[in-house]
């Protein structure tokens, strides 16, 4: 039995040029830990360009580079001190260029990172603003206000970092004393901006273009929900709170307000005055898929990570219900979907996956895999993990991610197979969750940790010396080099999977309808068009194959698909 179809919403007219973000498979560069080209520890520019090669050859079709810019780090360089060049440790502007330049001479499409919720508290804005005194004009492109109490020795509300404790820093005014408080919703070297700021919007507009005009293709928006803040700036009322990943409270203060869409509109008829449109794709953790499809309005941004699919447990019911609410809410406003399992802020999903429920076990509820930082599967809670179980369930989630319609982002590693590193010495943890919660929380180092190109070496090939956090010493055999004779490797799976879905005209949002197929209860399967079938068995025992040609699966099958196994099959229909 077949359901009606579902993500199907594509524009009559289909300019490659103007549309390739629909489709794509886009590859997450974390720039510090993919690959060092100076030696310092530190992955960079150059590091990258010297791997463009191995990320053509994966058969992706862009590429998202974190932030690049001068920045003191305090936030893996989501604190930014200068948005129109790049931080020394990296390289500089033309290096940049260069980069951009290869990517496209290698037929990759370039995305860059913009964080416009936010700067660091070194950049000449804040730093002319707290030299200025209360008074100074330089304020009003920041939150700042008085504090409560007879003293205003207390934080205007009660809201708190999503990094943890207060959300209000005080400042000592230019005469030393006690002064207002500057609001920061993530690392006290973090102030936010007074998005209600013309001069703050116009700076915004102006970094877009100076990016566009070198050729960058699109942005990845960091913290898309939450540029703009009730002026009211009301108590939320809690001590603690759900953050980020769930935030669903009706009319929250600072999390996805209507205002951010007027933001984005601006930003849209920025991104069309070029020839072919530049792109956006927002990271917006955002209470459900119809929230998220607010953004994908025709005339706001292009695409959000959809991240229902992220916190979904590796169930057949789950899975399904989690894509189809997903395809129908996009479909509303004829956008596709962004699907993604990890990325540079949560755990990886072979992890997530070897530690979720054994197949044929009751599902989670699907609120019991969301929540703040450190408290959940998505950010290091849970318990023992299995990683062979991980593994194979991530192997089968990549065929079954590769064949819905819309687009997909890779994080750099996964096609490695490689786990969350659970274990990092806390001496070496650098994530400012780890500060912030008392030591509590390690934060998300252990998803950052450099990949592995090589069996050998002091970083295992990431540079000519040790990296900036330590690699695990089985991960020789995860490496790329050993990956590379290996045919039955993750690497390989990728490889073949990417190709696949490029040579395979159903496949990527295609016109190709997809409809479920009814399976059983343990079975996640769907066709795409006449002749193609992706069947998923996430249950505990082996499940019949459809009829036809098994042209690619993520593990053995011998007439039967074994548990937590995916295939592709083509009929001649």
């Amino acid at each position: 039995m077949t359901t009606p179809a579902l993500g199907t919403s594509v524009p009559s007219a289909d300019d490659d040029r103007a549309t390739w973000w629909r489709s794509a498979v886009t590859y997450q560069l974390y720039i510090r830990s993919f690959a060092d080209g100076d030696g310092d520890g530190l992955g960079d520019v150059a590091g990258i360009r010297s791997r463009l090669p191995y990320l053509a050859s994966l058969g992706v079709d862009a590429i998202w580079i974190n932030p690049w810019y001068p920045s003191p780090q305090a936030d893996g360089g989501y604190d930014v001190s200068d948005y129109r060049t790049l931080d020394p440790v990296f390289g500089d502007l033309a290096a940049g260029q260069a980069l951009i330049d290869d990517a496209h001479r290698l037929g990759l499409r370039v995305i860059l990172d913009v964080v416009p919720n936010h700067t660091s508290d070194e950049h000449p804005w804040f730093q002319a603003a707290l030299a200025g005194g209360p008074d100074a004009p330089e304020r009003s492109r920041y939150i700042f206000r008085p504090g409560r109490g007879t003293d205003g020795s207390l934080p205007p509300n009660d809201w708190r970092s999503v990094f943890g404790g207060s959300a209000w820093q005080r400042v000592t005014e230019p005469d030393g004393t006690p002064g207002e408080w500057y609001l920061h919703l993530f690392d006290v070297k973090q102030p936010d901006l007074d998005w209600s700021s013309p001069e703050v919007r116009a700076e915004f507009r102006d970094v877009l273009r100076f990016w566009f005009d070198r050729g960058a293709d699109g942005f990845r928006i960091d913290v898309a929900h939450g540029l703009v803040k009730d002026p009211a700036l009301p108590d939320l009322g809690l001590d603690t709170e759900v953050i980020l990943s769930q935030p669903d409270r009706a009319d929250h203060p600072h999390w996805d307000r209507p205002g951010v869409h007027e933001i984005w509109r601006e930003w849209r008829a920025v991104a069309d005055e070029y020839d072919p449109p530049r792109t956006f794709v927002a990271e917006a953790w955002v209470a459900s898929s119809d929230r998220l499809a607010d953004y994908l309005r025709p005339d706001e941004l292009h695409s959000a990570f959809d991240f229902e699919l992220v916190r979904a447990p590796w169930h057949a019911r789950e899975l399904r219900r989690t894509i189809s609410t997903s395809l129908a809410a996009h479909d509303t406003v004829g956008a596709p979907v962004t699907w993604v399992l990890s990325n540079h802020d949560i755990t990886r999903h072979v992890t997530r996956y070897g530690r979720a429920i054994r197949a044929g076990e009751p599902p989670l509820h699907h609120e019991e895999v969301s929540g703040a930082p450190g408290d959940d599967p998505l950010h290091g809670g849970g318990g023992p993990v299995d990683v062979a179980l991980g593994t194979r369930r991530a192997r089968a989630a990549l065929l079954m991610e590769l064949a819905l319609p819309g687009a997909v982002y890779l994080f750099q590693g996964e096609e490695l197979g490689l786990p969350e590193v659970e274990d990092l010495p806390e001496d070496v943890l650098q994530d400012p969750v780890w500060e912030r919660s008392g030591h509590t929380q390690r934060g998300r180092d252990g998803c950052r940790v450099p990949i592995p190109w090589t069996r050998s070496g002091p970083s295992l090939g990431f540079g000519s010396g040790p990296g900036w956090l330590p690699q695990p010493p089985d991960w020789s055999e995860l490496s790329a080099e050993a990956q590379e004779a290996d045919r039955s490797s993750m690497l390989w799976l990728y490889r073949e999977a990417l190709q696949l879905r490029r040579e395979l005209p159903m496949l990527g949002d295609s016109t190709a309808p997809m409809r479920w197929v009814d399976s059983g209860n343990d079975v996640v399967a769907f066709t795409r068009g006449d002749s193609f079938t992706c069947i998923v068995n996430a249950g505990p025992s082996p499940v019949a194959l459809p009829r036809g040609h098994v042209v690619l699966a993520s593990g053995p099958v011998d007439g039967e698909l074994p548990p937590d196994t995916a295939a592709w099959v083509l009929t001649s229909g």
